[in-house]
């Protein structure tokens, strides 16, 4: 399969962020905000099958991004997603995969894309004093001094920005510990992986396994304040009850998993995997998120568990999909306009 991702991926642009950049560039660009007309709203009055509105207000605005794009920008579709690599080069190579797998399975083009991986900053996560995984061990939440992961993040954003990427996505859970701050003054639409699940839950019209009670949704992952971060927020938001792992889950269940699993001792961390699964769906919690990398691939295709997890990369990816699809449309529907 990778080798059939990397040949697609030779007719696009993957670049590997120039570590000899520096804060100057960063600060020294050209400020997108002044030429680039916002696409957030565009997203968000889709409708569910991701066809877009006929307003010629937003077919002016797709119209007014395409004049004022940057003329040195790399790719220069209205529709190019740009995508932040995180931690893991092979979670954004998975990600990139369905990207071209999913838009290009009917026969139609694969969306036009531009990535970009800083292979560093995954220093920067397994440092003690920027890591949630260190810090969570002594009860702590987010580190307070996370400024330097932010910092790489957002000067890799305004790359893509420059790249000629109309939408940004960052399939990264880590990632998304800061993605408030990394997508602050964005001029694009940033997707945020933990509303693209609330929104499709909320849209697969769940009903509630106990009578009185409203739908609830098991999330499981490695680090807590993850969980009951975003997840539980942008869940909540959309009417959905967040059900998360007890202390004794994480302690005893979760992170053995997590060990063993380090350890290549993949039966040992398949085991323990069902049982924290098993405890989230016993709550009445209609499915369950797998908010970490790591657990994605634990559960075989076979094994009944696996049709109550979801992997939020998918909504993700769906979500980008729906974006490019309806600029795409909005484009071909103003064109037509012109003539």
């Amino acid at each position: 399969m990778f080798d059939q991702i990397m040949t697609t991926i030779s007719f696009h642009t993957v670049l590997n962020f120039p570590t000899f950049l520096n804060k100057t560039w960063c600060r020294t660009r050209s400020n997108p905000s002044s030429t680039v007309v916002q696409l957030s709203s565009i997203f968000i009055q889709t409708d569910e099958a991701g066809n877009p509105p006929e307003s010629k207000k937003i077919m002016g605005s797709v119209a007014a991004v395409v004049r004022s794009q940057a003329p040195n920008s790399l790719l220069t579709q209205e529709n190019t997603v740009g995508i932040l690599g995180g931690v893991s080069v092979f979670s954004t190579l998975i990600f990139l995969e369905k990207l071209v797998w999913w838009s290009s399975r009917h026969g139609e083009d694969c969306i036009p894309f531009v990535v970009c991986s800083d292979p560093t900053i995954k220093r920067e996560f397994l440092t003690p004093i920027s890591s949630p995984f260190f810090l969570k061990e002594k009860n702590a939440q987010f580190p307070l001094n996370h400024g330097p992961i932010v910092e790489k993040l957002r000067c890799k954003r305004a790359f893509l920005e420059q790249s000629g990427a109309r939408c940004i996505v960052m399939p990264c859970h880590l990632s998304h510990a800061w993605h408030g701050e990394v997508s602050e003054g964005c001029p694009l639409p940033f997707l945020h992986v933990g509303e693209c699940v609330a929104r499709e839950l909320k849209a697969a019209k769940l009903r509630p396994l106990e009578a009185g009670s409203n739908v609830r949704i098991g999330v499981l992952g490695t680090d807590e304040s993850l969980m009951a971060g975003f997840y539980r927020e942008k869940l909540e938001t959309q009417g959905l009850e967040a059900v998360l792992p007890d202390k004794a889950t994480m302690e005893h269940i979760v992170i053995p998993a997590i060990e063993a699993l380090k350890r290549k001792d993949m039966e040992g961390a398949r085991n323990l995997m069902r049982i924290a699964v098993n405890l989230l769906l016993v709550r009445a919690v209609n499915v369950v998120v797998l908010a970490s990398d790591e657990m994605q691939g634990l559960l075989s295709r076979d094994d009944p568990l696996f049709k109550k997890c979801i992997n939020p990369m998918d909504a993700l990816a769906r979500s980008t999909l729906r974006w490019a699809k309806s600029i795409q449309n909005l484009h071909t529907q103003t064109s037509s306009l012109e003539y």
